[in-house]
């Protein structure tokens, strides 16, 4: 363990895992607990000395005491800060991490499943995919969250269902005393099955300063479709940890979102694709405008284990003031990976002069008959391109919503859901409108 993490959090993390050894969990669960923790106290929390953490520190956030599994008081929540204007989609909402039906309108999709992930644990899909997929990254974090999850939801697409229309979850942040949640989601999505899932992150507008360690899981399987949007709106009290792990098997083909704008203080969001079949695709994009002293890292793994795959990643960053943003994408292919195709490229566009960007893109080949590149680019705005456009009469504010907008479009061009799509683009927007 870390000698720098306060060991008043540590004893409280082991008495709340000695609390739930006295449980409801099956008996597979409680095992899975006692080897995660155990894994936890080797590990300890990630440092600076780590590489992938290498600009990362969190020992800030674990320097300190929170409350752990507290109790919410529900009444009274307003989701608005979630609202997508036009958006159709059933609704799922977790309130610091807790399943909450009341909130959740889910109508009568047959075929879909939808659990607090602690009822979930006699399901067939909760047993065979549970903590066999992110657990095997060796990561502390993950380690800690199987370990201590106290909450988060379990979501099943049946085979061959093709849900009607989206599944918007909204996860909520609220309490009056800090708080450190430990959430963990499973999403199974069988055989044939379609599904397209937009997470929001919201905290309201008394909430305490909370640390959030997420971690989901996410199979697709043979010929399944998941279109999956993360969308950052979280306010300055909130740091969060997100941990997915996408695991794909033959013509299945997933593709994320991922969005991060100003307001949430620190994010941390490793996603990992693992693609262990023969002819399965995945696409990931990310748009992520910063703004004051936010810190935003994304961690990715693509990692290519069988012959036909595709991949394209594409990020962007805009940090600007004096915000931070880190990009390390690493793409692997196994040697058994033959007429492999993989692309990833970042962009960076520094608004500021005391923004900062890290990033550090990475290629892995151990077959030879494969298509692959990657790239990375890095530069400030274009004053002369705004001197240009004010020239023709547009204002200085429109002048810098335009250019940011061209440059954040090759990604937001290729989200699939088109309402989504018109949010970001107007909360990119927004978050310029402050400069």
């Amino acid at each position: 363990m870390s000698t720098l993490v306060a060991n008043s959090l540590f004893q409280q993390l082991t008495a709340t895992f000695q609390e739930l050894e006295t449980s409801n969990d099956t008996a597979e669960v409680k095992s899975l607990r006692q080897e995660a923790f155990a894994r936890f106290q080797e590990l300890g929390f990630p440092t600076v000395k780590n590489e992938d953490w290498k600009y990362t520190n969190i020992q800030p956030l674990v320097n300190k005491t929170y409350l752990l599994n507290e109790d919410v008081d529900v009444a009274d929540i307003d989701l608005s800060k979630a609202d997508i204007p036009n958006l159709d989609a059933h609704q799922i909402v977790l309130i610091n991490g807790q399943y909450v039906l009341a909130f959740s309108s889910l109508e009568d999709e047959i075929g879909l499943t939808v659990k607090s992930i602690e009822d979930a644990q006699d399901e067939e899909n909760f047993q065979k995919h549970f903590a066999k997929h992110a657990d095997k990254t060796g990561s502390a974090m993950v380690a800690l969250n199987t370990a201590l999850h106290t909450s988060g939801v379990y979501l099943s697409v049946a085979k061959n269902k093709v849900v009607s229309k989206p599944i918007h979850i909204v996860h909520v942040a609220t309490g009056a005393q800090d708080f450190f949640a430990q959430t963990r989601n499973l999403y199974v999505v069988e055989p044939n099955a379609e599904v397209e899932i937009i997470e929001s992150f919201i905290a309201l507008d008394d909430a305490a300063k909370n640390l959030n360690n997420k971690v989901t899981e996410i199979v697709v399987e043979e010929n399944a479709k998941l279109q999956h949007y993360y969308l950052q709106l979280s306010s300055d009290t909130s740091s969060y940890i997100n941990h997915v792990e996408i695991y794909q098997t033959k013509h299945s083909l997933y593709n994320n979102y991922n969005c991060n704008f100003p307001g949430v203080a620190f994010v941390r969001n490793d996603l990992n694709v693992r693609m262990d079949a023969q002819e399965v695709e995945s696409h990931l994009y990310g748009i992520n405008l910063l703004a004051d002293k936010q810190f935003v890292d994304n961690h990715t793994i693509v990692d290519h284990m069988k012959p036909h795959g595709e991949s394209y990643e594409w990020y962007k960053n805009i940090p600007q003031d004096e915000s931070t943003a880190v990009f390390n994408g690493k793409i692997f292919v196994r040697e058994d990976a033959q007429k492999t195709n993989a692309f990833q490229q970042n962009n960076n566009m520094l608004i500021g002069d005391k923004s900062t960007v890290f990033t550090k893109p990475q290629l892995e080949i151990f077959a030879d008959d494969v298509k692959c590149s990657h790239g990375c680019t890095m530069g400030q705005f274009d004053d002369e391109a705004l001197f240009y456009l004010r020239a023709r009469g547009i204002g200085e504010e429109s002048a810098r919503i335009l250019l940011v907008h061209a440059f954040a479009f090759d990604v937001t061009s290729r989200f699939s859901n088109e309402v989504v799509r018109a949010f970001v683009e107007d909360r990119v927007a927004k978050g310029l409108e402050r400069n």
